[in-house]
């Protein structure tokens, strides 16, 4: 058995395109950008950056060009895919994408933004008081005898 599965999330380098098939179909395209981070042999911080083409089909195609926008972080959950062409100077062209079978968008504004908190949370080293995402979790203990199984 063989697998071709692409999970990514990062930010999108620009606005959506919402394009249809001559068959009425939408598609939407859109880059997403991921980065890493490493410590070389000599212990120097090294950073690189990469860009995924993903593709959406449907009305899932509509929601993202609606929701998503450039910089925003997202989600993606799709197959790899290649496709080649001719350009008009006769030479073939190659693009790898991610075909999108799942698009989760992530906190509004992106890794940048803020999400919608219900609390203050102290972060950093000077005590910079960002909010966060935080869980309301009930005053009053569970007692295990409630619980039905």
């Amino acid at each position: 058995m063989y697998l071709n599965k692409a999970i990514v999330i990062g930010n999108l380098t620009r606005e959506p395109e919402l394009k249809s098939l001559p068959s009425g179909m939408k598609v939407c395209s859109f880059s997403l950008a991921t980065n890493r981070v490493w410590k070389d042999k000599n212990g120097a911080k090294q950073e690189a950056a990469d860009f995924h083409n993903i593709v959406v089909f449907g009305r899932q195609a509509e929601t993202t060009a609606q929701y998503l926008h450039k910089g925003n972080s997202a989600l993606v959950e799709g197959r790899m895919q290649t496709r080649s062409w001719d350009d008009k100077e006769g030479v073939k062209k190659y693009r790898t994408e991610v075909i999108a079978d799942r698009v989760q968008f992530g906190p509004k504004g992106g890794s940048g933004g803020e999400a919608p908190s219900t609390g203050k949370i102290a972060t950093g080293p000077k005590g910079d008081e960002n909010e966060a995402d935080m869980i309301d979790y009930p005053e009053e203990d569970i007692n295990p005898e409630d619980i039905p199984f």
